[in-house]
Formats: C-alpha cells, structure tokens, sequence
C-alpha cells in the first residue's frame, strides 16, 4: 500500500480531476465511489475497482479492514486524513473511496420491457434518486436526455446507493427517437394537465417521461407522448419534486402488473 503525503503527487492530481470535474470523468472514462456501502456493491455487482483509497482515519476502521479484505489485490493508496477530504464530497469523511471504469452506454436500441426517459433534470440527487426507485421498482433501461446530471458523477452515485450496478443507463440519448420507437405506451408526467395517475392503463411496458425541475419536459418530446399522467394532490398544491414523483409513477405501475 503507497502512502501518499502531498497534493503535487501525479496519482492524487488525477483523482483530484476527476472528483471535481464530470467532463474530465469523461473525458477519462473514469469515476470515485465513496463509502463503503457503494464500494461493498460494486465489488458484489460488478467486480474488483481500479484502485482503492483510504484515508489514515479510514484505514483503522474495522468496517473498511473487512472491505479491504474482500478487495485484496486491489492497488491501494493511503492518503493523509486533510488530503482525502479533498477528494470526498461530504462533510464527513468515511475514509474510502474507489477508482472504477465507467461501463460504456449500451445501444440505444428500444427496450423490451419499462423504461425511464429523463428530460434535462440537472439536480444530482433527484436523478440519482430516480435511479434507486427506477432499480427498485423492476426498472431496468435508464435514457438520460442532454442537459441532465452526469450519471457517473459522485453526487448522483451517493444518491442512488448502489442502483447503477442493477442498470443500463444511456446517457446524451435521443429521448425523442426512442419514445418514437417505443412499441408500449409512453407516459408523460405533468403536473396538472394529465390523466389521473391511477386511472391509466399500465399492465403493458411503459417508457416513462420526466422533465426538468424548473421547465418540465419539453413541448416536443411533451407531443410526442401518448399519455400524460398527473399525481393527484391537494388544492392549492402546486407540483411534487420530480423524484418522488417518479417514485409513486413507478410504484403505481408495479402494483397494476402484481397485485
């Protein structure tokens, strides 16, 4: 194990980038997992990281000894306590992060079964929020339109906790191709104007549309859904959060198709 004492060594310059910068993660086909719950998942998922890097304070851990544990064989760097919380994106450091590949965007070809179509939402948690719920309810075929979130930034992995080993996620995807050649129905959520959630037919696959935080979805890709769908509320309620909105769109699918 290297034990990395400045900021001016190469290896910590590089993760630097890449824990800052999501067009360098791009750019070099690389990302940072932190904690030791995502770390733990991809090693069950997907496979050994690239590297791995503790702290001083996380090397002494016996949650992240037995983690490391479970990565030997893994190059491993230890940074001083002040240099990897430069490197995390939370106030309190757990002490481990992880160096991994980011897959490459499988084919944009329609899916078979439900998909999510997500429309220039720009807030890290709320995509990586939809990514958990889109995992949890069966989900499997995530299209990221442009303008969204990175997928593989730090912020939206901490968010989804895990979800991205159990997906196929698409980024810059040509959302209104693929509602185009969607064979199921394709379902718009907006905040008024739409049918009642609950009284849509959603026993077949489904390509789910969410938008913007602020805009919403588009007026193109809006004419090019076949059904919109509103979340019943309160009078005078004016919208839910995109996130939970999503959730209870996709919930309601899983409850018509299994009870």
């Amino acid at each position: 194990m290297k034990t990395i004492h400045s900021r001016d060594n190469a290896a910590f310059k590089v993760l630097k980038s890449l824990a800052g910068d999501a067009r360098e993660q791009r750019r070099q086909g690389f990302t940072l997992l932190e904690g030791s719950h995502l770390v733990a998942a991809y090693r069950d998922k997907v496979g050994l990281p690239e590297r791995l890097i503790l702290s001083e304070h996380g090397a002494a851990q016996t949650e992240i000894i037995a983690l490391q544990a479970r990565l030997a064989g893994t190059d491993t760097l230890l940074l001083k306590d002040s240099l990897f919380a430069e490197l995390s994106g939370v106030a309190t450091p757990t002490g481990i992060l992880a160096l991994i590949r980011i897959p490459a965007s499988p084919s944009e070809l329609p899916c078979a079964g439900s998909c999510v179509l997500l429309d220039a939402l720009q807030d890290a948690g709320n995509v990586g929020s939809i990514l958990r719920s889109a995992a949890a309810a069966g989900v499997r075929d995530l299209f990221l339109g442009p303008g969204c979130a990175g997928a593989w930034t730090p912020r939206v992995l901490r968010a989804a906790q895990g979800a991205h080993f159990d997906l196929q996620i698409r980024e810059q995807a040509d959302l209104a191709r693929i509602m185009a050649d969607f064979s199921g129905s394709t379902v718009a959520a907006t905040a008024h104007q739409g049918d009642p959630l609950y009284r849509l037919d959603l026993s077949g696959p489904v390509a789910w549309l969410f938008g913007n935080e602020g805009g919403g979805i588009s007026a193109q890709l809006l004419s090019g859904a076949r059904l919109r769908a509103a979340v019943p509320m309160a009078p005078g309620s004016e919208s839910l959060n995109v996130a939970a909105a999503a959730a209870i769109c996709l919930f309601e699918e899983v409850r018509q198709k299994n009870f």
